[in-house]
């Protein structure tokens, strides 16, 4: 099979960008122009093709013979299938492995030539600016100009890839195809009319909110006006501090513990609360839009995720669109369908996080509550109440999975209390309660807090050359890292030990980390890994395609015909521990459906 390395150069001005469009978008849209492409062939010299050649240089390649290596493929690859109607074999991203190996830092071609091969001068992007926006027709000028750019960047592909790949994981170089073709190659489709129908009922309750409230759009939608217009009702503005300057701002949001209080105590003013959601709401609004944007002409709607997003390897959202953070049973969700004669199978790994916290910290009465399938939310809940908690009890279960799920990391009662007061529902606990709380948990589960403290040691272990190579569980210490069982890494550059804390290098600086912390990111990798080996198992499955993942779910379309025998194939895969932690008990739950409705 032979490798290519490719970019395209693309049409763009001042309102046509993609600073300011999703990639689909920008690709379908009428003044989508190819001004040319540049192509390598193994290690063969690389060459510029202008418009005019491009269509005919890109038939000529057996595309089923070809693995594609581009930086950010999401978009050359998306040009090259949804285009020009060319699928390769296989996809590569040196953009997607940059992430991977460095998640702390930027992944732009620019930054990983330097980061990767800092004492070679001859590997570096370009920093001259091409002036071709706006210029539709490239004069021959221009066209060498913009010829030779390409060519470069093309070339520091190239010099990435080879040394990327020589210890990249395979089956994180599966992840990273998958999920381009999951963008490139679509297979589910988007209810437009639905859509449409669900923004235009937005905009008319929004309309009503507001006359309602007596109140200008334009108030409800500024921080400092709607904070003029309560000090005019004589209400005291909430606050809370800012995580940027420190400071105090005016706290309006929905899910703040101080904006909630303040509504509860003026319920004569409902119609001002309901305004100033409404009016703050309309993110729902425009991610319908985008959804409707990102549609591509055929009713195919590609799901733009992110490979390593985050430094734990977690997927995220990508080309404005995110996935992760949908509501369930939201208009958003249900307009994602299968195709005709196909099926949905949406299958959600049970309490992955809570699960992985039990097995590395050992803590033998929660793994086998596990085990047994018992609800630890509810048996959490009737130690704190020292009464029964059923699910019926759904304010007390509640306010035992939001301990369950949040005093795992170091919570202090605070925190806890606030989170509560910010949920859904909303739930206030007094200071002692809340401190009760914590130390009940911290007492159930001891073992726990001790994790907390080894993952200080290990910190310590990363910047102590004598113990790199020792191991904890399924890790390995090394040089500001832990190496995970999947070969990859935890990432910590530079990490040090400065005035009682341990910093780290990012992209936007240093920052600061800590035992319970380091516990926490350990636990969101290893619960990648799972998720992410079912994902590659289900794929392997016949006549079986995972077209998305969220959060802890897997999201495959297959054939109508036996459904019933593929969603129970794909939940014993995800009961499936693999060998690294056999002993972890899994469990999943799932359904079959012709739309994205969980």
């Amino acid at each position: 099979m032979k490798t290519i390395y490719l970019d395209f150069e693309t049409f763009y001005d001042v309102q046509y960008t993609l600073t300011k469009m999703s990639t689909a978008q920008y690709i379908n849209h009428a003044d989508f122009k190819v001004w040319g492409v540049g192509i390598k062939v193994e290690n063969e010299e690389t060459e510029w093709f202008s418009e005019d050649e491009t269509p005919s240089v890109l038939e000529q390649i057996d595309w089923d013979n070809t693995s594609l290596v581009c930086h950010n493929t999401l978009f050359d690859a998306y040009i090259l299938t949804q285009h020009f109607g060319y699928r390769p074999a296989y996809y590569y991203d040196t953009a997607a492995m940059s992430r991977g190996l460095y998640p702390n830092m930027s992944a732009r071609l620019k930054d990983c030539v330097v980061r990767e091969f800092p004492s070679d001068p001859t590997k570096r992007k370009g920093e001259e600016l091409v002036n071709a926006k706006g210029v539709r027709d490239l004069d021959p000028e221009l066209d060498n100009t913009i010829g030779g750019y390409c060519i470069q960047d093309v070339d520091l592909t190239y010099d990435l890839f080879q040394s990327y790949i020589k210890n990249y994981p395979t089956k994180e170089l599966d992840l990273i195809d998958l999920t381009t073709r999951m963008f490139v190659e679509p297979k589910l489709l988007l209810d437009q009319p639905m859509l449409h129908a669900y923004k235009k009922d937005m905009a008319e309750r929004a309309v009503l909110a507001i006359d309602a409230s007596g109140v200008t759009r334009e108030v409800l939608a500024s921080q400092q006006k709607f904070a003029a217009h309560l000090e005019s009702l004589e209400i005291t503005v909430p606050t809370k501090k800012s995580p940027t300057t420190g400071k105090q701002i005016p706290a309006f949001g929905k899910n703040d513990p101080a904006y909630i209080q303040m509504c509860n105590m003026y319920p004569e003013h409902r119609a001002l609360w309901d305004a100033r959601e409404v009016v703050k709401s309309r993110i729902d609004e425009t991610r319908a839009q985008r959804f409707i944007d990102a549609c591509n002409p055929d009713g195919t709607f590609g799901i733009p995720l992110r490979y390593y997003a985050a430094h734990t390897g977690r997927f995220g959202g990508s080309d404005k669109i995110n996935l992760q953070n949908l509501p369930r049973g939201s208009k958003l969700r249900t307009a994602i369908r299968a195709p005709e004669g196909q099926r949905l199978f949406v299958a959600d790994l049970s309490n992955i996080e809570a699960r992985m916290l039990a097995w590395l910290a050992k803590e033998a009465d929660l793994l086998d509550a596990f085990a047994q399938k018992r609800d630890v939310y509810c048996e959490f809940a009737s130690q704190i109440y020292n009464r029964a908690i059923t699910k019926e009890n759904t304010l007390e279960r509640y306010v035992g999975k939001t301990a369950i799920l949040g005093l795992g990391y170091g919570m202090g009662h605070i925190k806890f209390q606030d989170t509560l007061k910010s949920g859904s529902p909303s739930v206030d606990v007094s200071d002692s309660t809340a401190a009760q709380v914590v130390t009940q948990y911290r007492g159930m589960y001891p073992n726990i807090p001790m994790l907390w403290a080894r993952g200080k040691d290990l910190l310590f272990n990363m910047i102590s050359p004598n113990m790199f190579g020792t191991k904890y569980g399924p890790l390995e210490v090394a040089r500001n890292r832990l190496i995970l069982p999947n070969q990859m890494s935890l990432h910590y550059p530079e990490l040090k030990y400065i005035g009682g804390e341990f910093l780290y290098d990012t992209s936007k600086g240093k920052v600061r980390t800590y035992g319970p912390r380091l516990v926490e990111n350990i636990i969101q990798a290893l619960a990648r890994i799972v998720i992410t080996d079912q994902i590659l198992e289900i794929q392997s499955l016949p006549d079986v395609n995972v077209v998305m993942q969220v959060h802890d779910e897997i999201i495959a379309i297959g054939s109508e015909v036996d459904s019933d025998v593929t969603m129970d194939t794909i939940l014993n895969i995800m009961r499936t521990p693999p060998e690294w932690c056999s002993d972890l008990p899994l469990d999943a739950e799932g359904g079959v459906s012709t739309q994205y409705d969980k």
